[in-house]
């Protein structure tokens, strides 16, 4: 079975007319105002999983700073979710500084979506307010047992959009701000795996955190496979392509390349979500 934990959609007004969209939204424009960035609808999205071998997608739009705007892809995700049932798996994806973030996790999550993200704090870093604001969702999220994806990348090499001003202690301190939350570190956690061989405290603080691999063609050596699973343990990564940026084959590619075991390549690919996700029945 293969899951691509790491996917974004977007509604057709969004994809249509995304100019609109730029007003007030200064990382969404960041990230697509040039016509190269791709943006795709779920059909779309579905119709490269059939072409690829994927079984199953985790979606989700963007975090918008306009509540309206977040609401509105939302709705369009947990429609795309009733529309490919057994395809794809949703996440509420929001700004958590927008009023009543909580409120609106809790409508995606009774509407139907398996867990919250991709969460990104794309000016400021992962900061001690951010870390506050937070904190109402991550309790509604323990109290549901769903995961939180949380945008990481890391803080040295090449500058890039999206690139945040996060540091590796913020994100560290934010695991730490919720050792019972299942967090899904997106773009390999900045590398923060590293750390578990360290002989205190970090390896027990990560227990609860997943690595995936969006992005890795551009930033990564294949060898960072073989890396992840010895340092954090290969039941803790997961395939995330970030679709539309890459396909699926660029990552299966590379993981051969990195000369993981077979078991620990099924993993990846889509074993270890599916646990998480509790898709298990579809294994």
């Amino acid at each position: 079975m293969i899951v691509d934990a790491h996917t974004h959609i977007f509604p057709p007004e969004i994809r249509e007319n995304r100019q609109a969209f730029f007003d007030n939204e200064p990382a969404f424009q960041l990230l697509y105002e040039s016509p190269k960035a791709r943006l795709v609808g779920a059909a779309e999205l579905v119709d490269t999983m059939d072409a690829q071998g994927v079984d199953v997608s985790v979606v989700f739009g963007f975090p918008w700073q306009n509540g309206a705007t977040s609401k509105r892809n939302n709705d369009y995700v947990m429609e795309a979710v009733r529309r490919y049932p057994g395809r794809l798996a949703g996440f509420c994806c929001l700004d958590p500084f927008m009023a009543d973030a909580a409120g609106e996790v809790d409508r995606c999550l009774t509407g139907g979506l398996s867990g919250v993200g991709e969460l990104a704090f794309y000016q400021s870093g992962i900061e001690q307010e951010a870390v506050n604001r937070l904190a109402p969702v991550m309790a509604l999220c323990r109290e549901r047992e769903v995961p939180v994806m949380i945008h990481t990348n890391e803080p040295v090499g090449h500058i890039y959009p999206g690139k945040t001003p996060n540091t590796l202690v913020q994100i560290y301190n934010l695991v730490k701000a919720f050792p019972d939350n299942r967090l899904i570190l997106a773009h390999w956690g900045g590398g923060l795996f590293f750390y578990n061989s360290l002989k205190r405290e970090v390896k027990d603080q990560l227990k609860n955190v997943w690595f995936d691999t969006a992005a890795s063609p551009f930033l990564y050596d294949p060898a960072i496979y073989r890396l992840a699973a010895e340092l954090a343990g290969p039941d803790k990564i997961l395939l995330g392509t970030d679709f539309p940026l890459l396909k699926p084959e660029r990552y299966f590619k590379e993981i051969e390349q990195a000369g993981v075991s077979t078991a620990q390549a099924e993993g990846i690919c889509g074993q270890n979500a599916a646990a998480l996700l509790n898709l298990k029945s579809q294994i």
